[in-house]
């Protein structure tokens, strides 16, 4: 038997063998806050801040049902369908668990140890499919409803209809202006649904190209080689390998399972609790039995070999996927948002209008009857609503999500859902864990202790060549250490590429038995030692137990006395002295200090009354009992490792350390001892958070609520030895603190705090139960994730830009194009945004906009407007309070011609002064020179100019086409108006600097309060 533990979780008894410190930890004396319901059909997830449905996260697209699926149906519909029926029908008449296992190979045409045959497996991909569920059928009518409706589709419908009906039957004669306005109306209404169905055609597709690149590698056996496959290419027939984290790629009947072998099915149960993997059937019920996998559900523990009888929609999670798959309806973030946006500026238009028709009624229409009739009425009211309405709002902010996951996509970050882009921009708190997080998740074996002496790696093999020549020096226990290392591992070699030196083999399994095995097989080639010994019992490594059991056998046709000379040490066992403890802790703790992971091999031999349990139905707790005492101390193995939940207190400050989440060594480390049980905050000195905290789970659950206000703010921390409801914990201690959550792990222990976090992170190279938990997935790197926080800041920061665009925004072109202007250099720099109180519009905005930027617009365009009209003859007190009354002196034909003319020139003073703001509204603290648009590769961005240019063009095609002009009654504008508004646009961009210079030097001054 060989016993692999962490170095840290292992002392030295005082029987000379190896003794574990604290076996059990004490309960946590506060209760977890996370409560996922267990109810029939329910998969939602609850936290302090946020409920989740899983419709929302790709890819699942099905609704989780309990496996009492009549009752289910007969819930929803009282008068099942016919096809409901029938698949509850076929799952009731499935067999597969009830037939023996040779049965099932020879109906299935497969072998156990040789998998089917690549000819096999062409075949029946033809016969069966893919192994992917159908895609549930798109409610189009609703769709479409979206695209036209949505938004302000409604208002522009709405005051297009009003226009037609002013134009006819009101109008008296028909004015043909007003038809014109009601036809562009028309126009705008069928361009803003087709810029909907554009954008969600387009993020569909990104997002569809995102899910594509998540892995689904499953392991299985074709042409008696194990090999990594896609599970989209799995077949009835194909012999799989189940390890702890994997998600079940389809239906399986298990022919052999580890004994420690669980599985969750609380996504097609509800229940929380695993159950046990087994051969034999354990019920009738195909949904019940034990000895059948089903695709979707995960292994939590230990290992399992099964045989794929079902794929794609024939798999129970398919068969329910087609009766329950439904989209999901609710709102997310960014829409509640938009919604409430879309309120205000309704609220604005029903003020607006209110008010036109209360002074109409009440005075014009008595005082001045000839001045504005109802036609007239209609259409002012009509278009000082649609002076309000930025129409390509809601398509904006929706493409700004979709580029914003776009760029992320480029940097191999995959956000699984638009909605996880906008939450980016909010985390304040990132919480790192577990293994390949914070590095390249390449670890390798530095250093080796064996025989009471320290090795280098690369010195192992010159020592191991002179043991296995005949030596009598205590390096022979580096041969024993080699044969642990490649015995007791969980990891593969893939058969591929046995024939490449060790350093290019391609290993599958956890990155520490990876490293362990490669450099076991660089010492001495382990497929011979393996095919002499097998596996006859296992209990796989867990985060709780922190070591992992495996018993061997020696192969009943292997020859035994060379197989003793593989496990036998070199001489007779001694007993450890207390200067072989020392030797042994001093070791262990300068390993630490340099932040690498040490692995601790012992050994025992296993007596008959040990054989005798593993006959027993629940062997473990004899096996672990008997494993925890008279080991064998064998040696030592250090690795290169990230900051990982479960090293030593002193691993994980090193690498903080080298990391940078404690920024200089030579800071001062805080601990628990820094955590008053009596603190206040009134209390609380400020630079203490400045400090480093290092705290180990077992210091973690004695703190109490004061202690976890003041750990809360501290801006560096590194938890050490964490189980995962430690780490639930931390995410929800956080949470309920008023801190948006980001967490970030690839592990089966992860899993819980991923999904409660606000974002949860999964690493590509991470387990199956991690990636799915997770919003989003890094592919490449721990470091990509600064790029996601910029980016979902980002995006969030420059759709404050896109709300009040007053009547000349074309067809809302110019206000997605903030979503592809370059981040604000200082984006990172500033607060994330707080989600109760940042909101998408907010007062100060709308001062900013409606108060500033279009008061000084509208204002310089009408004084424009008036001084041409002055310039004409036609002073500005002519026409004041006159009501279409002028003097006799003022031709009517004339007065109508020169206020055309104005109004032209009132529409491209307005255009021009457009283009300043958008260049003053690209930043909203940095100066212009600080983010130039032009000449500078992180800043510019030629897609404004471009919308200029554009522009422009309306304004050719409004004002100097004939026959529009006729309609629209535009005329050509004189050259000095097109110079003219420069100036005031110049204007424009040095008051807006004015504004950002005092916000940024003074960032608590009365202006910087009222700035957006």
């Amino acid at each position: 038997m060989t016993v692999g533990d962490d170095a840290e979780k292992a002392g030295v008894d005082s029987d000379m063998r190896i003794r574990y410190a604290d076996e059990e930890q004490p309960q946590e004396s506060r209760r977890r806050f996370l409560h996922r319901k267990s109810s029939v059909g329910s998969l939602y997830i609850r936290s302090a801040r946020r409920i989740v449905p899983p419709e929302t996260v790709l890819p699942i697209a099905y609704r989780t049902l309990s496996y009492n699926v009549e009752e289910s149906i007969q819930k929803a519909n009282e008068t099942p369908l016919k096809g409901a029926t029938q698949a509850v029908d076929g799952i009731s008449e499935l067999d597969w668990h009830l037939i023996p296992i040779d049965n099932i190979v020879s109906r299935l045409n497969t072998s156990v140890s040789q998998g089917l045959s690549a000819d096999q497996a062409r075949k029946r991909i033809l016969e069966h499919g893919k192994n992917a569920p159908t895609r549930p059928h798109t409610e189009w009518f609703r769709k479409i409803m979206g695209y036209f409706f949505g938004g302000f589709g409604i208002l522009l419908l709405t005051g297009c209809i009003l226009v037609f009906i002013a134009w006819k039957p009101l109008g008296d004669p028909p004015a043909l202006a007003n038809l014109a306005l009601a036809i562009v109306l028309l126009a705008v209404f069928f361009i803003q649904a087709g810029f909907n169905a554009w954008q969600d055609w387009s993020s569909s597709r990104v997002m569809a190209s995102i899910t594509t690149m998540l892995p689904d590698d499953c392991t299985a056996i074709r042409d008696s080689a194990t090999v990594v496959m896609s599970a989209v290419e799995l077949v009835p027939g194909d012999i799989i390998k189940i390890k702890q984290g994997n998600k079940l790629p389809c239906d399986i009947r298990f022919v052999e399972v580890s004994s420690d072998a669980k599985f969750d099915r609380s996504i097609l149960t509800g229940e929380s609790e695993p159950v046990d993997g087994t051969v034999e059937s354990t019920d009738k019920n195909f949904l019940e039995t034990r000895c059948i996998g089903l695709q979707g559900t995960h292994c939590v523990s230990g290992t399992a070999t099964g045989i794929c009888i079902a794929t794609g929609d024939k798999t129970v999670f398919g068969r329910i996927a087609n009766l329950t798959s439904k989209p999901n309806h609710g709102l997310t973030p960014i829409q509640k948002e938009i919604l409430r946006f879309v309120l205000i500026i309704v609220s604005f238009i029903a003020s607006v209008v209110i008010l036109v028709v209360v002074v109409w009624a009440a005075w014009l229409r008595k005082s001045h009857p000839n001045w504005i009739n109802v036609p007239l009425l209609i259409v002012n009211c009509v278009s000082v609503g649609i002076a309000f309405v930025p129409e390509g709002l809601p398509v904006a902010v929706a493409l700004s999500l979709t580029i914003g996951a776009k760029i992320m996509r480029k940097n191999n970050i995959l956000c699984k859902s638009l909605a996880t882009v906008e939450t980016l921009g909010s985390v304040s708190v990132i919480c790192s864990d577990k293994t390949g997080t914070l590095t390249k998740n390449e670890m390798f074996v530095t250093d080796c202790f064996a025989g009471g002496h320290e090795y280098r790696a690369d010195d192992v093999k010159k020592f191991l060549g002179t043991a296995c020549e005949g030596s009598n020096s205590p390096n022979n226990a580096l041969e024993r250490t080699q044969v642990l290392g490649a015995l007791c591992n969980a990891a593969e070699i893939d058969a591929s590429t046995l024939k490449l030196p060790a350093q290019s083999m391609k290993i599958h399994g956890d990155p520490t038995d990876q490293a362990i095995l490669r450099f076991s097989e660089s010492l001495e080639p382990t497929k011979e030692l393996k095919m002499k010994w097998k596996k006859v019992f296992e209990i796989a490594f867990s985060s709780k137990n922190k070591y992992m059991i495996r018993i061997m056998a020696p192969v009943p046709s292997a020859d035994t006395e060379n197989a003793e000379k593989h496990t036998e040490i070199d001489g007779s066992i001694a007993a450890l002295s207390d200067m072989d403890r020392e030797s042994i802790e001093r070791a262990k703790d300068k390993w630490s200090r340099e932040g690498k992971r040490v692995i601790l091999l012992a050994r025992r031999d296993v007596t008959q009354a040990i054989e005798d349990s593993l006959k027993m139905a629940q062997p473990e707790k004899s096996i672990m009992d008997y494993a925890r005492s008279d080991l064998t101390f064998v040696g030592m193995w250090a690795l290169i490792d990230p900051l990982v939940t479960g090293d030593f207190k002193l691993t994980a400050q090193a690498i903080a350390v080298d990391c940078g989440i404690i920024k200089s060594s030579n800071t001062v480390v805080h601990s628990i001892d820094n955590l008053r049980r009596d603190f206040e905050m009134e209390q609380h000195d400020q630079r203490e958070q400045r400090s480093p905290l290092v705290i180990s789970g077992p210091e973690l659950i004695t703190l109490n609520d004061k202690q976890w206000d003041q750990l809360c703010t501290y801006e560096e921390i590194v938890f050490a030895r964490t189980t995962p409801d430690q780490k639930l914990r931390i995410v929800k201690e956080f949470q309920s603190r008023e801190k948006i959550v980001a967490m970030t792990g690839d592990g089966v222990n992860d899993a819980p705090a991923l999904k409660a976090a606000d974002v949860g992170v999964a690493l590509g190279s991470g387990s199956d139960i991690a990636i799915e938990a997770a919003d989003m997935v890094l592919l490449d790197s721990f470091a990509a994730i600064v790029e996601a926080v910029k980016y979902g800041r980002v995006t969030f920061v420059l759709t404050f830009c896109k709300g009040p665009v007053l009547a000349n925004t074309f067809l809302g072109i110019p206000q997605a194009l903030s979503s592809f202007l370059m981040p604000e250099m200082d984006v990172l720099l500033r607060p994330p945004r707080n989600q109760k109180t940042d909101r998408l519009v907010n007062g100060r905005f709308i001062l900013h906009a409606y108060g500033f930027i279009g008061v000084y617009e509208c204002l310089l365009s009408f004084v424009m407007a008036f001084w041409y009209m002055s310039r004409r003859g036609i002073p500005f007190s002519a026409m004041l309070l006159k009501f279409g009354k002028m003097d006799p002196q003022y031709d009517p034909a004339y007065v109508t011609e020169i206020s055309n003319k104005a109004s032209s020139i009132y529409f491209v003073n307005l255009v021009i002064l457009q283009f300043f703001n958008l260049l003053a509204t690209r930043t909203r603290r940095l100066s212009i020179f600080q983010q130039p648009p032009i000449f500078n590769k992180e800043t510019q961005n030629p897609l404004l100019f471009a919308a200029m240019l554009f522009s422009l063009m309306i304004i050719f095609i409004f004002c100097y086409i004939p026959g529009i002009q006729n309609t629209v009654a535009t005329t050509t504008v004189p050259v000095e108006h097109f110079f003219l508004p420069i100036a005031f646009g110049l204007g424009l961009l040095l008051l807006d600097e004015t504004r950002k210079y005092f916000v940024r030097n003074y960032p608590k001054g009365l202006l910087a309060k009222l700035s957006w």
